[in-house]
């Protein structure tokens, strides 16, 4: 049997501080729900001190998801470990997981302390740690810039003070795929302990490189790997969970090990978290692209049509793509409907929701003469994902032309109460927003707005993914229709609720 990778998933936590990303207590624990059924090892919840929100997500992750280790991050402080355990000690399996930065430059200019000191507080905080929690994972951040024998002081600490699982962290993305590997040998041959603890590694991507340095880290040794889906995190974000977990399958015997991830379920849950999140995938992503299986050259066609593999090293349907989609359309039942629901993998959708969906599936194949799985897909995260509902529209009405000023007027709904008013703007989407604004007496800014088309034709459905920005905090919206106008009113709203949900929960780091 080949040696396992644990897969750390991070996107609840370092996925979160993606730019632009901001998460409610319902988005998170649907991401997890759907990790568990990735069959992640490690669930990294968020970091409970940072806010109420996020205290409230880790522990209702923690209550309710089994299986996977729940993971509560936390820096070296009886305050925020005291904090995360509140959160963690729900868990089937918990784990704390705290970090100190341990190179010169700093703990000379950011945490202000001299190296002793921080070997002093790894260990008191560790071993706190471990008096709480039966798992504790430490971090040397920055570890990859940090001076070498001092490292490995600290690991040793960290261990002698109960840590079970020690975290490389590749903090700034600096490191090349060979210095990373040889660095992770060097902590197996000077770390007299190691034996000990698993050894983890966390890259980030900012040369490109997160997942090279993290494949090259379990060729010397390492047994788990930190990442993220579709790999999101800080600045240029984290190892793809995707692309590391395909590498080591499609080369298992290069790399002579395996993971426990269903692979069957990653479309899915890179296709989730990129609706909840309002993270477009770029099209030639690799595994989750929708160019990653597709063949446009000549000859690339006619060589994939006479044997797959020599164009594809990877299967469709080994990340849970299908090749041929069954036509559903406005004479089709609920029946079929709900199994075609099953086929694309949602098998844990209350029969309420179904309702919901199958309700506007009707509605959408009256306008449309096939509706593709695309379609279908985007209509269930639409019900099953959904922000609560604080205003919604009952009606908008435009007027638009090349030689008039566009206006238009919305009719908004809060608590039963509506509020009805008109606005002029640069087109009929930009009144709309600015009529919207009026009704919910809420100004923000339009930081970004992106249209795709759901499906193929001329009678796709319009997907409007867009961000508004309000005291310097960005939140992401998204609207369906085959109405482009009511694609980007609805966007405009699910934004506008989604921003006074966390607000209503945040109460800052």
């Amino acid at each position: 049997m080949t040696k396992k990778i644990y897969i750390f998933d991070t996107t609840l936590r370092d996925g979160e501080q993606t730019p632009g990303v901001s998460l409610n207590i319902e988005e998170k624990l649907q991401i997890a729900v759907q990790l568990q059924q990735l069959g992640v090892d490690v669930i990294e919840a968020g970091f409970p001190f940072a806010s109420k929100g996020d205290f409230e997500a880790v522990k209702a992750i923690a209550e309710n998801i089994r299986g996977p280790v729940i993971v509560g991050l936390a820096r070296t402080t009886k305050q925020d470990i005291n904090t995360a355990w509140q959160a963690l000690k729900y868990a089937e399996n918990p784990r704390i997981h705290t970090f100190i930065a341990t190179s010169d430059i700093h703990m000379e200019h950011k945490l202000k302390m001299e190296p002793e000191e921080v070997l002093k507080r790894v260990y008191e905080m560790v071993s706190y740690a471990k008096s709480l929690c039966p798992s504790v994972e430490f971090s040397p951040e920055d570890g990859t810039r940090t001076r070498r024998a001092f490292l490995y002081k600290v690991i040793e600490t960290a261990i002698d003070a109960g840590a079970d699982v020690i975290n490389m962290p590749d903090t700034v993305g600096y490191s090349t795929p060979s210095e990373f590997g040889a660095l992770i040998k060097d902590i197996k041959d000077n770390v007299p302990n190691i034996y000990k603890a698993i050894i983890s590694v966390h890259c980030h991507n900012d040369l490109g490189l997160a997942v090279a340095n993290s494949l090259a880290a379990v060729e010397n040794g390492a047994e788990q790997v930190e990442c993220a889906i579709n790999g999101l995190g800080e600045r240029a974000g984290n190892a793809a969970l995707e692309e590391i977990v395909m590498a080591i399958k499609t080369r298992n015997l290069h790399f002579n090990c395996h993971t426990n991830i269903i692979t069957e379920q990653i479309t899915k849950t890179s296709n989730l978290v990129s609706y909840i999140t309002g993270m477009q995938i770029q099209n030639n992503k690799a595994v989750v692209g929708v160019n990653a299986f597709a063949h446009e050259s000549g000859i690339h066609q006619h060589g994939v049509l006479e044997c797959r593999e020599t164009y594809e090293i990877m299967t469709p349907e080994s990340v849970g793509l299908k090749k041929n989609s069954i036509v559903l359309g406005k004479h089709s039942g609920r029946h079929a409907f709900e199994e075609r629901l099953k086929e694309l993998g949602y098998t844990n959708v209350s029969h309420d929701k179904i309702n919901e969906a199958f309700v506007k599936f009707k509605d959408l194949a009256d306008k449309k003469k096939v509706v593709s799985d695309e379609d279908i897909e985007a209509l269930i995260n639409h019900e099953v994902f959904r922000t609560s509902e604080i205003y919604t529209i009952e009606y908008y009405q435009i007027s638009s032309g090349n030689s008039t000023v566009a206006t238009s007027t919305v009719k908004v709904n809060f608590n039963g109460e509506t509020f009805s008013e008109a606005a002029c703007g640069d087109g009929p989407v930009d009144a709309t927003f600015k009529a919207i604004e009026k009704a919910v007496g809420i100004s923000v800014n339009l930081k970004d707005y992106f249209i795709k088309a759901v499906g193929t034709g001329k009678d796709a459905l319009g997907e409007v993914t867009l961000k508004i920005e309000k005291e310097s905090k960005i939140f992401s919206g998204k609207g369906i229709s085959t109405d482009i106008v009511e694609a980007s009113a609805k966007s405009f709203i699910n934004a506008i609720n989604k921003m006074l949900y966390l607000n209503s929960n945040d109460i800052g780091a």
